[in-house]
């Protein structure tokens, strides 16, 4: 049979093709990419350097070519199939990235270039090969910085919150203070709970750490979906303290945390604080990880 024929199930089988005709075809796919998507990138770069919200966004492509590397025998395999729906898949992909570059929705564009990425393995590899590698792909859409229009969406909720559960914390231990929206007053002067303690910057890099420590140390999806979740709640919570801490330090110690050195210390000592309690969950869950 013909090494390109396709297979009753609509899959293009590979098992014949040479090894230097499939890289030959990845050298293919990786120049379009690279030529198609070099704008994308170059964005992509501009919007993690430009804002501490998407730093974490430098590690996302080498971290899921780190584990795609640890399956490389997974996309050497003899006799695997690939599949033109990968093909179909990077055609659209292509189609929306125009839409989009024309549109100029960078957003979509980014998106359109991870499609594409993924159709490249399904078409060279097959839907079996994806799969087994879903978790680094999917990775990389933790790179793409959220639209405008939903970030502000969703930090106004998030501010009131953090503002509210903050204020009544520090009622609670006796300090005067009053809200006004994400103002907050006190004797001493006001603070303000800007879009950068509402807690959505942690929430991302969060949710990017409880993913990749959940892949790396259990082995339930279920278990690594309850240990992603709780980023969201811990980021929540550590920001709250946040507040809670520049109240007091303000209050007792009339030792401004908001701004320079000591706000950045601030920061680092809870992500410590953030990352501990995710160790003590995943340490939690490895114990129902049998």
């Amino acid at each position: 049979m013909n090494t390109n024929e396709m297979t009753t199930n609509g899959n293009i089988s590979t098992g014949g093709k040479s090894a230097g005709a499939r890289l030959g075809l990845l050298a293919l796919f990786c120049c379009a990419f690279v030529a198609a998507f070099l704008p994308v990138i170059t964005g992509l770069v501009q919007a993690w350097s430009g804002s501490e919200d998407y730093s974490h966004g430098f590690l996302i492509a080498p971290l899921s070519a780190y584990i795609l590397w640890q399956k490389r025998e997974v996309f050497s395999r003899p006799g695997s199939a690939g599949s033109l729906g990968g093909l179909a898949l990077v055609v659209l992909s292509l189609a929306v990235y125009l839409f989009a570059h024309v549109a100029g929705i960078a957003t979509l564009a980014a998106l359109s270039m991870v499609a594409f990425l993924w159709g490249t393995v399904v078409y060279l590899f097959g839907f079996r090969v994806y799969c087994q590698a879903l978790f680094p792909l999917m990775l990389l859409l933790f790179m793409i910085p959220i639209p405008a229009q939903i970030y502000a969406a969703l930090t106004i909720p998030l501010q009131l919150i953090v503002s509210k559960l903050a204020v009544g914390l520090a009622s609670a231990t006796g300090i005067p203070v009053y809200r006004e929206g994400n103002v907050i007053h006190l004797a001493q002067g006001t603070f303000e709970v800007v879009q950068a303690c509402s807690g959505l910057r942690s929430i991302m890099a969060l949710l990017t750490i409880g993913a990749v420590l959940g892949y790396f140390s259990l082995t339930s999806n279920f278990l690594r979906a309850i240990l992603f979740a709780t980023g969201i709640p811990i980021a929540v919570a550590v920001n709250i303290l946040r507040v809670f801490v520049l109240i007091v330090a303000f209050h007792y110690l009339n030792i401004d945390l908001a701004k320079g050195t000591a706000h950045t210390v601030l920061g680092l000592a809870l992500f410590v604080v953030s990352f501990g309690l995710f160790l003590l969950i995943r340490k939690g869950l490895s114990l129902c990880d049998r």
